[in-house]
Formats: C-alpha cells, sequence, structure tokens
C-alpha cells in the first residue's frame, strides 16, 4: 500500500484530493496537514511514501518544508509540490529543495494518481515545458562550476555522462534509448549507475546536478 500525506492550507483542497486517493486501490492517505511545520511533523510521524506539498502556506512554506524533509534522514517520501499556477519562480528553488516534481491543482484525478505512482517509482514529474524554462534560465546566468561536483562527475563513464545529459534535457527513457541506440532495459541500468555514483536521490535532481556541472550546457535542449 503506498501512502499519502496531503498538505495545504485549504481543507476543500485536502478535502478533494482525499477524495480522488482514496477510491484508488493501493493508496492509502494517512494524513493531512495544515502547514509546513504541520507537514514535517506528520511525516516524521506517519511516514507517508510520497507528501503532496502545497507551494504556499502561512508560517512555513511547502518549499522551507521540503527542504527540512528531505535532509531529514529519518523521513523517507518523495515530495510532489502542488501549485495553482505554473509558477516559473519557483520551480528550480522547490526542485533544489528536493521536490521530485510539480503537480496543478486543478489536475485530472488519473494523472494525479499516475503521478504520484511514478515518484515513488523514482520518476520526476518535470514537463517539458518546465525542464525548457529551467534550461534557458540555466544559459541566461554566469557559469560557476562546483570542484567538487565536477570530481564526481568523473566517476562516470562517457555513456554515463551522455545518458545525464539527455536526462538534462527533460528525455524519458524511451526517448533516451531511441538517442543511444540502446534498449531501454540498458536505459534504466545508466540511469540507476548515474544515481548511485553521483550519490542522488532520484532524476530531479540528476537534472539539477547536470545544470550546476554544465553538462546540460553541453547538450542542446532540442
Amino acid at each position: 500500500m503506498l501512502s499519502v500525506l496531503i498538505a495545504d492550507d485549504q481543507a476543500l483542497v485536502r478535502r478533494g484530493f482525499r477524495m480522488v486517493l482514496e477510491i484508488e486501490e493501493g493508496i492509502e492517505v494517512v494524513g493531512e496537514a495544515i502547514d509546513g511545520n504541520d507537514a514535517i511533523a506528520q511525516a516524521r510521524r506517519l511516514a507517508p511514501d510520497v507528501v503532496l506539498m502545497d507551494v504556499r502556506m502561512p508560517g512555513l512554506d511547502g518549499i522551507a518544508a521540503t527542504q527540512r524533509l528531505t535532509a531529514d534522514v529519518a523521513v523517507d517520501a518523495r515530495v510532489i509540490m502542488l501549485t495553482t499556477f505554473d509558477m516559473d519562480e519557483y520551480v528550480y528553488e522547490a526542485l533544489q529543495a528536493g521536490a521530485s516534481g510539480f503537480l496543478l491543482k486543478d489536475v485530472e484525478p488519473e494523472l494525479l494518481v499516475a503521478g504520484i505512482h511514478a515518484v515513488h517509482a523514482g520518476d520526476s514529474l518535470l514537463a517539458p515545458s518546465v525542464t525548457r524554462r529551467m534550461i534557458e534560465s540555466f544559459l541566461n546566468r554566469p557559469q560557476v562550476v562546483d570542484a567538487t561536483a565536477r570530481k564526481r562527475l568523473e566517476t562516470l563513464t562517457a555513456r554515463e555522462q551522455e545518458t545525464l545529459a539527455l536526462l538534462a534535457r527533460g528525455l524519458t527513457n524511451s526517448e533516451i534509448a531511441a538517442e543511444l541506440y540502446v534498449s531501454e532495459t540498458t536505459v534504466k541500468t545508466h540511469v540507476g549507475r548515474v544515481l548511485m555514483k553521483l550519490g542522488l536521490r532520484d532524476r530531479v535532481q540528476a537534472v539539477i546536478f547536470a545544470y550546476e556541472t554544465g553538462v546540460a550546457r553541453q547538450t542542446p535542449a532540442g
């Protein structure tokens, strides 16, 4: 059973997500939180697999709460940020904080369920439009490369670096397989090795790492 904690300061929003999720086999809503501090407390107590976290909440906001949760070794939950807008200014900040992706609050029920399962499986919820904007944002910034991160990058084989660069473009495993002329199984192996060698939690962190080390700049956004 996949457990979910819903964090939003609006009771109607929490109730709506609960109604959608509780009719799904294999998903259990284990709690509701009304703000960031409440989300942290409940995540530590209930140990959910996935937290649906509103970006804007009174007191401690969703981004700060996400940062604390993902830094807590006692919490193994993956976080999906919820927002009413496709807000550029929050995307990178939230992903840096450790979020595994974004969903709009008016998401279709089937996409919500699929997104929760995908994030729990280690995939990311980054729409191509979000990935493109992240790339454009990085291309417009002065490049500052972390020397320690570059050393970690050198532990990857050439094919693994290629895989990382394609991840940074937001490509799916099937699209990466087509680019590299290999099977999806082989891509999954490459992605797994990239995450393991770099000490990264998921594909979202791999995308950020690729930007911060300049790998993303070496491959056109397409």
